[in-house]
């Protein structure tokens, strides 16, 4: 009994783990690598500036492609590959602020506006643009209070400009934010008097700025004077945008002392109101699944088990011939299907992202993407795909030898090509319309040519690796040998369709993940930040065992009316799931989205078609590997003379 008390304690002590790790939705922690910055009075804070946002158009655009104030030279920081891709481009500013010094009507610089950047800023204003910053790797944003809910919610930056009408004007004019009033929070350590910032917010305003003279760059204003402690409250003499208006930028910077910790700083950005919704989506999920499992169990105990012993009971010839159902088609079960080659590439690359997805989940889930890594996530996926091409050779040389095959370099090459050559096809044509659109978002050449390395020198080398590996061992053996003559498939029930249940296949895959699907493309396509991974990973593990389980359903049903063409089916059972992905992307575009740009329209569909592909690719995979143990399985249990 005291040797069994380590091992219980042991186990507990991993369930709690678990449980920590579910439970912890929107609170992230960082590890060693992200350390905090210690400030002391009067030290510097570099304000950096980030692309220019818009939930309208999609499209990104630099912040220096508005006439705003420029630093004597401007330095772009360090980008990762995710960053790249993502759009973000994030330079100095000439704002600077000093720790725990308030500043009052600082002017940054006078502009005036030409028609070109009228223009310009009328765009951008009608597309409703945010402007993007951060501080101490903190971004910018902008508290909104909701009396309906007593609460504060912040927005990711601020915008560029309003719209509005003079009193008694019917005429819509445009204004810009040139006023920003930021409150930076710290937390001070008491010991040390240093500080930590832990807060980045802002109040824009638009003010039509006054001066006595004129201007030679030292002038104080009279709409905004510390002297006079008059400071901007409102916005109710605005900044017109027209041709030769000039503009003055100025800020003021409070300090805000915060009870909230360093290592909890992001949790304000990260917090959701909703969190009934997640677990509403998860008990939703596990219906469907106790639903099916209980399918599954009852074809397993009850009528596998007596079809079992009463196949394997039957002793004469007679009795043998009045078989009906599955065993009947026992000779042709595991004959090799028609383009074997092509469901052993699209098997082989199912595995590649089968794998990439679960490795990140798991990351994500621990902590090691946290949100302060901008472009991790997207980092770690695409080389994970790199690294996961060992999988995908290995899995589509041991099936296609298992049919037979002989050219095992062939199947490799196309594995390796086949899907990243679409996705990259795409892509490409996408990046071509954000190129025409001059928007910030555009891939340059260099990180183009380092996706293309990653997939050449990394990825695909060590896709032949796995399929050398994978060639070189024993075929497998099927339970049952195959008859040499086809046997003819009797005709089939309506329902039993191949069309209408690979249709029906895919509902309940699908049913399983579209309430998190909502969260995701609304932090994809609204720009909030999604932290839910413990969520997200319930619902992956639900995902798998759905698509394992109708698949394993709907072939039992089919083989059982004497149909043993299962091998296609049972990938494109689970894999219909991702049209429904598409169908609902299309829904959530028309309903959510304000988008009306063609160009952003079609960038929208396309990145939902290959997120729809690849989706196919990892559900179609998951149900083909549970369908090929499921057969395998049952056909081996039954005498076979």
């Amino acid at each position: 009994m005291e040797v069994a008390r380590p091992q219980l304690i042991h186990r507990w002590i991993s369930v709690l783990v678990l449980i920590c790790l579910f439970s912890y939705e929107a609170h992230c922690f960082y590890l060693p690598g992200v350390a905090p910055q210690d400030f002391q009075k009067g030290d510097p804070l570099m304000v950096k500036v980030n692309k220019l946002t818009s939930t309208k158009t999609q499209l990104p655009y630099s912040y220096y492609s508005l006439p705003y104030c420029k630093p004597e030279q401007i330095v772009d920081s360090a980008e990762n590959l995710g960053e790249v891709l993502r759009g973000d481009r994030i330079e100095n500013s000439p704002y600077e602020f000093h720790m725990r010094e308030p500043q009052m009507c600082n002017v940054v610089c006078r502009a005036v506006l030409n028609a070109k950047t009228a223009k310009e800023l009328k765009e951008k204003i009608e597309d409703e643009y945010r402007v993007n910053m951060i501080l101490d790797n903190l971004p910018l944003v902008m508290p909104i209070k909701r009396p309906d809910l007593d609460t504060t919610v912040y927005q990711h930056g601020f915008h560029v400009g309003l719209k509005g009408q003079y009193a008694g004007s019917k005429e819509e004019k445009h204004f810009i934010h040139n006023h920003l009033t930021f409150t930076v929070k710290f937390h001070k350590d008491p010991q040390t008097d240093a500080a930590r910032v832990v807060g980045f917010e802002v109040r824009p305003f638009s003010v039509k700025h006054e001066y006595d003279g004129e201007w030679n760059g030292k002038n104080r204003l009279t709409t905004c004077d510390p002297h006079a402690k008059r400071t901007v409250t409102s916005s109710d003499s605005p900044q017109e945008v027209e041709d030769k208006k000039e503009i003055i930028f100025t800020y003021d910077v409070e300090f805000e002392e915060s009870d909230i910790k360093w290592a909890s700083r992001w949790d304000t950005y990260l917090l959701m109101a909703d969190d009934q919704i997640h677990w509403f989506s998860i008990v939703n999920s596990l219906m469907i699944v106790l639903f099916l499992s209980g399918m599954v169990a009852m074809i397993m105990l009850r009528t596998l088990y007596r079809d079992i012993s009463k196949y394997n009971q039957l002793e004469t010839q007679e009795e043998a011939q009045e078989e009906t159902g599955w065993k009947l088609v026992h000779g042709d079960v595991f004959r090799p299907p028609i383009n074997s080659d092509l469901l052993c590439v699209y098997v082989g690359t199912g595995v590649q992202f089968f794998g990439m997805t679960v490795v990140t989940m798991t990351f994500a889930v621990l902590g090691f993407l946290s949100p302060s890594n901008r472009g991790g996530l997207m980092t770690a996926m695409l080389l994970l795909w790199a690294f996961m091409g060992v999988f995908a050779g290995y899995a589509s040389a041991r099936l296609y030898k298992m049919y037979k095959g002989t050219e095992w370099k062939k199947i490799t090459l196309k594995t390796a090509l086949m899907f990243p050559g679409i996705v990259f096809v795409l892509f490409f044509v996408l990046n071509a319309l954000i190129w025409g659109e001059k928007s910030s978002g555009a891939v340059p050449f260099g990180t183009m040519f380092a996706l293309v390395f990653l997939w050449f020198g990394i990825a695909v080398p060590l896709v032949f690796v796995g399929s050398y590996v994978g060639f070189k061992k024993p075929a497998i053996e099927d339970p049952v040998k195959t008859n040499k003559i086809p046997r003819q498939i009797p005709e089939q029930a309506w329902y039993m369709n191949p069309v209408f249940s690979i249709l029906i296949g895919g509902i309940l895959p699908f049913g399983a993940v579209f309430i998190e699907l909502f969260f995701i493309l609304t932090s994809i396509w609204l720009q909030q930040f999604y932290y839910i991974f413990g969520f997200l990973f319930i619902v992956l593990v639900i995902l798998i065992i759905t698509c394992a389980e109708i698949t394993i359903v709907l072939c039992y049903f089919q083989l059982c009316s004497e149909d043993y063409l299962w091998w296609w089916r049972s990938y494109l059972t689970s894999g219909s799931s991702a049209l429904y992905l598409f169908l609902y992307a299309a829904f959530y575009f028309f309903t959510k989205l304000e988008i009306t740009k063609p160009v952003s329209g079609m960038l929208y569909f396309g990145y939902m078609l290959i997120a729809s592909y690849a989706f196919f690719v990892l559900t179609g995979t998951i149900g083909f590997y549970a369908c090929f143990w499921f057969t395998r399985l049952i056909y081996s249990s039954v005498k076979i003379d």
